[in-house]
């Protein structure tokens, strides 16, 4: 019995495979649309009761996007609608004859009185009409599904082809749909679908035939010479990259973006072992990395201490018969761009960068803020004013700012953009200029993006910072102010970056102090900066806490609570913000939540100004005693801790007042109709919540499961 249901399961189950054949798509974003596409097209089928759990397989190369979906349904099922009419007692009379109730419903039904049911819930009954919808087949409902699917596609731009107002990421030149081995017709992208898919471009022009949805990747492997997964290129490039690696005697540095990347760009891998002229590697080994990687596409090979070999791996799209050709090929390629970069590095070592700096006036930072040279100025006062408020070497400090943005003119920069400040790293040390001051020349543009290495020396830090925070004041106070999606300048990441420093470095620095010293500099340099931008600046900054802190894992509340008592200072909101999450988990903390949002409500409707100090002899309940009471023997114990920045033993101990807090407000009124005892008891929650606020507003915070 159990094999006859496998069985007729099977007949009214089958595989769906959908392959959408382009043009050349980009190969950085395959990734994203295979997977979008599998799964949206799930969801889709899903939303249609087709599928149920399915397993799904998504398939991506250079030429096509395809999605497998597992155990799709020959059928809908039938559709069971249930629409709830008036309750049972107001249907009919004491008669058993319908009321008006009962017929209307009937009526807006199409149906008579007689076709209704009754329907019992925990509220009581009810009538009720269930009507059955005869399921729609596969063929009738996956065509929308795929439109559906397309449609959910992350593409930023579409474009069109031909005469056609059809639009996709590419033209579209085949389309596949299989149910099994039934093909769905439909016609969609302005192409009709079949079972006819296209091999390799070079090495299999005939069509492909697909037999089944299950042999997908059989039938394009075989006939067509295209490896359909992208799961399965990758290894296979990873695996001919360690064979040819170990032949050279070296060590593969592989990069998972660059390796996906070739992924994409590949239908059916063939990796190649090239080499260049040993004496290009006098040259710093980050130019060779840089052209071969970022521009050629090409791995690179270490020895096992890590120094470069004169060799690279190459992953060809063809299976060449003259393999020594497309060796050959390669490798005179990248022997040009080298020679280029070794022109470069030789004509670049004649100016030291001092030389170039004042080359930087012909640089526009922004129309409003002058050239970089104008920046560089900036930089070389901000920066000797930071190095001496953290106790570093201020000349130090001064020279690296001034040189760091010196090699942004050099002729190796321009044609390597990714290297600007290692490249100032090596002319500053050729130039004799002191390591500190080279090594900080690099460091200051980190970190480059999220999760990105911090300056690890004390000068990369500084000279980083004043960076940042130059940029920040300035383009603020110029209009360009990050909103919604647009944020030209990258402001966030630098403020990020200000903010990740302080906090991870353990640097003791207020951003207003921060900020300030730079509104000073611009004042200096004769670029006034607009009257309310350091504020916006401030607010821009603490509101970043948010992001890093929610990515970090901490609550949205909890981040609300800090940020309200104006924390200015990165490393002392990262301490109360721990302090105020451990908090939280203390038995009182739910109560003491609940106890200074209502305080907060209290005092927020007063008309009157609140004493700063309460008369004990004014108290009139027990209650309003013990508060008082505790609230002087904590206070006495909590003010060292927070002037030694120890918030979590602090709010430890003001965890003691939840009991009397409770008692407080079960017991007191606190509007009493006596003025004077209103205005005392006031003046007693006004020290309480500002003993909290002192740490932070823990109002904001709300209940846990």
């Amino acid at each position: 019995m159990s094999r006859l249901r496998d069985n007729q399961d099977s007949r009214s189950r089958a595989d769906l495979l959908v392959e959408i054949g382009t043009e050349e798509l980009p190969p950085q974003t395959l990734i994203r649309l295979g997977q979008t596409f599998g799964t949206a097209l799930a969801a889709e089928l899903a939303n249609q009761g087709l599928v149920e759990n399915p397993k799904i397989n998504w398939f991506a190369t250079p030429r096509r996007l395809a999605a497998r979906i597992t155990g799709v349904k020959r059928q809908q099922p039938d559709q069971i609608s249930e629409r709830r009419g008036p309750a049972l007692a107001k249907a009919f009379n004491d008669q058993g004859e319908p009321t008006s109730a009962a017929s209307g419903f009937a009526r807006s039904l199409g149906v008579g009185v007689e076709a209704l049911e009754r329907l019992e819930t925990e509220k009581g009954a009810w009538l009720v009409h269930r009507s059955s919808q005869h399921g729609q087949s596969a063929k009738a409902l996956v065509p929308g599904c795929i439109e559906n699917a397309v449609n959910a596609l992350p593409v930023a731009k579409r474009m069109r082809w031909g005469d056609s107002d059809v639009e996709f990421v590419r033209p579209v030149h085949w389309l596949v749909v299989l149910h099994g081995k039934q093909t769905i017709h439909c016609r969609l992208l302005n192409v009709s679908s079949g079972n006819l898919s296209a091999g390799h471009r070079f090495m299999a022009k005939q069509p492909v035939k697909i037999t089944c949805a299950s042999s997908y990747e059989t039938d394009l492997k075989s006939a067509g010479q295209v490896i359909a997964d992208f799961s399965v290129r990758r290894r296979m490039i990873s695996r001919q990259i360690a064979r040819l690696a170990n032949r050279a005697g070296g060590v593969p540095v592989v990069d998972p973006g660059l390796l996906d990347l070739v992924t994409g760009l590949v239908e059916k891998p063939h990796s190649l072992l090239g080499s260049f002229d040993v004496s290009f590697v006098k040259m710093p080994s980050e130019v060779l990395v840089s052209s071969m990687r970022d521009h050629q596409k090409y791995f690179h090979l270490v020895d096992e201490q890590g120094t470069l070999l004169p060799c690279f791996i190459a992953v060809s799209n063809i299976r060449s018969k003259q393999p020594a050709r497309v060796r050959q090929g390669n490798e005179r390629v990248l022997k040009a761009r080298l020679s280029d970069a070794r022109f470069f590095w030789d004509e670049d070592r004649r100016r030291t960068l001092e030389s170039r700096v004042t080359s930087l006036k012909s640089v526009t930072f922004h129309h409003r803020l002058g050239s970089l040279y104008d920046k560089t100025l900036r930089l070389e006062i901000l920066a000797g004013q930071l190095a001496r408020h953290l106790g570093q070497d201020p000349s130090l400090s001064s020279r690296a700012a001034r040189l760091s943005k010196a090699d942004l003119v050099s002729d190796m920069v321009g044609e390597f953009p990714n290297l600007q400040g290692t490249m100032g790293r090596h002319y500053a040390d050729h130039d004799g200029e002191k390591r500190a001051v080279s090594r900080a020349i690099e460091e200051h543009y980190l970190p480059r993006q999220a999760g990105d290495s911090l300056p690890g020396s004390g000068l990369g830090r500084i000279v980083s910072l004043t960076d940042r925070v130059d940029s920040l004041v300035g383009l603020f106070s110029a209009g360009e102010e990050p909103s919604g999606d647009r944020d030209p300048y990258a402001l966030r990441r630098a403020a990020l970056g200000i903010i990740r420093i302080l906090i991870e470095k353990r640097i003791d620095l207020d951003i207003t102090t921060l900020i300030d010293m730079s509104v000073d500099a611009y004042q200096q340099t004769d670029c006034p900066i607009e009257q309310d931008a350091p504020r916006r600046v401030s607010d821009f900054l603490v509101e970043r806490y948010r992001a890093l802190y929610l990515a970090a894992g901490f609550r949205n509340d909890e981040i609300t609570a800090v940020t309200q008592t104006g924390a200015t200072h990165p490393l002392d909101f990262d301490r109360r913000l721990k302090a105020v999450a451990r908090f939280r988990r203390m038995r009182a903390a739910a109560s003491l939540a609940g106890a200074n949002k209502r305080i907060r409500n209290i005092l927020r409707r007063v008309d009157q100004d609140v004493p700063l100090q309460f008369n004990d002899s004014l108290f009139e309940h027990q209650a309003e005693r013990d508060l008082a009471a505790a609230l002087v023997r904590i206070s006495t114990a909590v003010w060292p801790l927070i002037e030694r920045s120890d918030y979590t033993r602090a709010l430890k101990q003001l965890a003691g007042l939840g009991e009397p807090v409770d008692r407080f407000f079960d017991d007191v009124m606190v509007m009493a109709e006596n003025p004077d005892q209103r205005s005392n008891r006031l003046a007693l929650l006004n020290q309480l919540a500002s003993l909290f606020l002192a740490i932070a507003d823990i109002s904001h915070l709300q209940p846990t499961d």
